[in-house]
């Protein structure tokens, strides 16, 4: 019985290898067909930018003081106002000053009427020779040279003594001597007519100078003094600023700082401002910050409208290289997800994911730095696309629907 068992168990397996398993077929995966736009990458313009952040300045800015010492009795300005060059801002009191230049010109007066130069003739048609004092002497120095000529004519015929003669003869060096000194005496008159003028002018500049000016057209920015103050020679009393132009000064990390030259375009982000500003570059400084191991730029704004205001905050795209190149796709046609940044690869009619990596975005373009070339075909927008076959074009418009028939009713 047990030998039958076993035959059986033995026939039975047996069976089973003789029958053979055969998979399950596999069905094949029909890829989806879907409408989309397409476009081609490609190469455009793209210029090399430095991005800078900065502050605008003002052109010009100066704290005035006063050149003479005294007493403050006019305040003409206040703060924001708008002046012009030479316009008074500040005077002292003057009647000191005044008090001066008369003292000054009476002193020159009497000096010209030393030498008796009249009060308006020049003083460079004065002689020497031809002043009153010397004219005497010059007379004096004559007859005295008339008086030897006479003794000696004299002394030739023993009709004078020899005392006499040695008398007379000194009475001509005396008198030589004193035309000597009266023209010495002439010249240090007009050294001092020279002196007493430049009192005189001095004495008048002093008296401009208790009017404090503007040097330039501008704004005032701080007033430091009020009537009745008392000022000393040099004193801060006003600081004024030019804002006709201004000037940007931003940085550049020490890596950049040979790209930079003179002339290169500079395009300006400022908030109160619609659109961009475009100047150049300026001045470039010689010496890098040792702190902060930047280099300063300066460019130009003209600003004659003035709506533009000193210490404004500005971003500065600088361009070092105008010609250059970049592979570039539309915004539309990039889709980010988990970190990631991939577009819809078209190759054939397929539809792939494709991994790339890009750059900055100008407007509505991205510069792609690694993943794509120029003549790659992808889909326009990213967020409509789909593994699977493209059918080139937008879709159907399904909101138009074919004409329905009526069908023939039998009579």
């Amino acid at each position: 019985m047990a030998n039958r068992y076993l035959l059986f168990i033995l026939f039975l397996l047996a069976g089973c290898q003789d029958v053979e398993t055969q998979p399950p077929a596999q069905k094949k995966t029909e890829l989806p067909e879907f409408h989309a736009e397409t476009t081609l990458v490609s190469e455009s313009s793209w210029p090399r930018h430095i991005r800078s952040q900065g502050s605008l300045f003002p052109d010009e800015e100066a704290t005035l003081g006063i050149k003479v010492e005294g007493r403050v009795a006019e305040v003409n300005v206040d703060l924001g106002d708008l002046v012009k060059a030479n316009e008074p801002l500040v005077t002292i009191y003057q009647e000191d000053f005044k008090l001066f230049v008369q003292q000054a010109d009476a002193q020159l007066k009497q000096a010209r009427a030393a030498v008796g130069l009249e009060p308006d003739a020049p003083l460079e048609k004065l002689q020497p020779t031809n002043s009153p004092p010397v004219r005497e002497q010059r007379s004096l120095w004559d007859e005295a040279i008339a008086n030897r000529k006479r003794a000696d004519d004299l002394l030739a015929n023993n009709a004078i003594v020899l005392a006499e003669y040695e008398q007379i003869a000194s009475a001509e060096k005396v008198a030589a001597a004193r035309y000597d000194a009266a023209i010495n005496n002439v010249k240090e008159k007009i050294a001092s007519i020279l002196v007493q003028q430049t009192m005189l002018d001095l004495a008048r500049e002093n008296l401009q100078n208790t009017i404090l000016k503007a040097p330039f057209d501008a704004v005032v920015l701080e007033k430091m003094v009020a009537p009745g103050s008392y000022v000393k020679v040099g004193d801060p009393m006003i600081k004024v600023i030019r804002v006709d132009k201004l000037r940007y000064r931003g940085n550049v990390p020490e890596r950049l700082s040979q790209s930079l030259a003179a002339g290169q375009t500079v395009q300006l982000e400022i908030d109160s401002l619609d659109h961009p500003y475009t100047t150049q570059i300026t001045r470039i400084s010689p010496l890098l910050d040792q702190a902060s191991r930047s280099l300063t730029f300066e460019a130009i704004i003209n600003n004659q409208d003035r709506k533009l205001r000193a210490g404004l905050f500005a971003e500065a795209n600088v361009v070092i290289e105008p010609d250059a190149k970049a592979v570039t796709i539309p915004a539309s046609a990039v889709l980010r997800f988990a970190g990631n940044e991939k577009v819809w690869l078209v190759q054939g009619n397929v539809v792939s994911e494709k991994v790339i990596v890009l750059g900055e975005q100008r407007e509505d373009l991205i510069r792609v730095q690694e993943g794509l070339s120029p003549g790659d075909r992808i889909l326009l927008q990213g967020l409509s696309g789909q593994p699977g076959k493209l059918i080139e074009g937008p879709p159907p418009d399904k909101s138009e629907t074919p004409p329905t028939t009526t069908a023939e009713t039998q009579p």
